[in-house]
């Protein structure tokens, strides 16, 4: 009889084990094996969803590969990819992610994954989030929403996001945390460390141990931005001297939202255009090449192709826990979604961040021409900080890798030297710079 009250009680103490492990851990399932990678994975990767929003309508799915060095000290960063609507698997395969798609001619099958060598999380956890809702493998538990998304939606949903899966991760309160990604995300991430920073004094989650922020290329406004773009042209040596000079004297500036009146001005942009239209403006140094199933495979994105055909495999779905309700075909970048542009530019949110004290690296790849570092130097100029540390290069071994300069506002600019758009361009330099900054070095 004794034996059979210590047996039920321990029936039930599993299980409440069982329930609270479920709690805890959610939809989240812990991935040993994908298809087309040999072997077991050399890394602990989590997938899941967790719903925000009114009665947890979106979905957003995540990759969660935890640190390969110290994951109970080592930072945690979440990356958003741009866009708005590429999905976060850009980041792990192809940025700061331990593995990539093998580039090879597709041959009909699962195409092959390799281990890389300057992933991130060789010094901090990353959780690569799919947002907003329609990218990547996030959904709409209902086909219509209450609202579509902006980019100050965004901002709140990711920070619910980060709320619940921290509420499901408690290990990982204390470990500093950062928000980074590129491109697009320049618009949603300075916006979000504000919000976090605000939340963080509000009842009742548990405050976020934010430390600051990491941008690539970042989006912030489109005069800084798409203005600077004929003066980067003009140093590339893409367009003549008296071209540019007719540009700045006519158009005084503005290249972007010409005055319609001003046809002298339109003239001349049109010209422009002809000489930098068939470059790759996303790295200059490359040809230029559509992403699409007809991409030939010596073209660099060969390898975006091999990512659909691998993602959309039926093995690679149920490997990863993909629920019936994501998108039938998996796309890398969701263009045409609906999405409000709320926010004209992040630099006030950059002052707000500074005032609170946030650390920022700010970087620009110096062969991109859709983001160009001229652009990114002007906004930040425009924030009127002293310079603490003044414009020089920075190395690695007794190469430069770049350069840089860092402000008084705990803000660090930096160049990396003939990369592009994103991290992939330069993965050892990029690896380099950000395991510096993040551990406090000067780069």
């Amino acid at each position: 009889m004794a034996n059979d009250y210590v047996f039920s009680i321990h029936k039930l103490l599993l299980f409440f084990l069982i329930i609270s492990y479920r709690n805890a851990v959610g939809s989240a399932s812990i991935i040993k094996y994908l298809p087309g990678f040999e072997g077991p994975l050399p890394f602990e990767l989590e997938t899941g969803y967790i719903g925000v929003g009114e009665e947890e309508q979106v979905q957003l799915f995540y990759y969660f590969i935890k640190s390969e060095g110290n994951p109970e000290e080592d930072p945690v960063l979440l990356w958003l990819s741009g866009g708005p609507g590429c999905s976060s698997i850009s980041g792990l395969l192809y940025e700061n992610g331990p593995m990539t798609v093998k580039l090879e001619v597709y041959n009909g099958t699962v195409p092959s994954l390799v281990s890389t060598t300057y992933s991130w999380t060789k010094i901090s956890s990353i959780i690569y989030l799919d947002q907003p809702v329609g990218t990547g493998f996030s959904y709409s538990k209902t086909q219509k929403l209450a609202s579509k998304p902006s980019d100050l939606g965004e901002a709140k949903r990711i920070h619910e996001f980060l709320h619940k899966w921290l509420n499901k991760h408690q290990e990982f309160l204390s470990n500093p945390f950062y928000v980074g990604g590129d491109s697009y995300a320049g618009m949603v991430v300075p916006a979000l460390v504000q919000e976090i920073s605000k939340g963080n004094y509000v009842c009742c989650n548990p405050p976020i141990n934010l430390q600051g922020y990491v941008l690539g290329n970042p989006s912030t406004e489109v005069a800084f931005d798409y203005n600077h773009r004929i003066p980067y042209a003009h140093g590339m040596a893409l367009i003549s001297d008296e071209l540019y000079e007719s540009l700045k004297r006519i158009c005084k500036g503005e290249y972007e939202n010409v005055d319609p009146s001003n046809t002298e001005c339109l003239k001349l942009v049109e010209e422009y255009h002809k000489c930098v239209d068939k470059i790759n403006s996303a790295l200059i140094l490359t040809p230029l090449c559509e992403e699409s199933e007809d991409t030939l495979p010596d073209c660099y994105t060969y390898r975006y192709v091999l990512t659909a055909y691998w993602t959309n495999d039926e093995s690679v779905r149920k490997a990863l826990q993909i629920h019936k309700k994501s998108k039938e075909k998996w796309v890398r970048c969701n263009w045409g979604m609906p999405y409000t542009h709320d926010i004209k530019s992040s630099v006030p949110y950059h002052m707000n961040n500074s005032i609170n004290g946030y650390r920022s690296l700010i970087y620009n790849g110096d062969h991109d021409m859709f983001v160009p570092f001229l652009g990114t130097q002007a906004w930040i100029r425009s924030l009127n900080y002293s310079i603490i540390d003044d414009w020089r290069p920075w190395m690695i071994a007794d190469q430069i890798a770049g350069y840089t300069r860092t402000y008084a506002n705990k803000m660090t600019f930096a160049t990396i030297k003939a990369r592009g758009h994103t991290i992939e361009y330069k993965p050892e330099e990029s690896y380099i710079m950000f395991q510096r900054w993040i551990n406090g070095q000067p780069l």
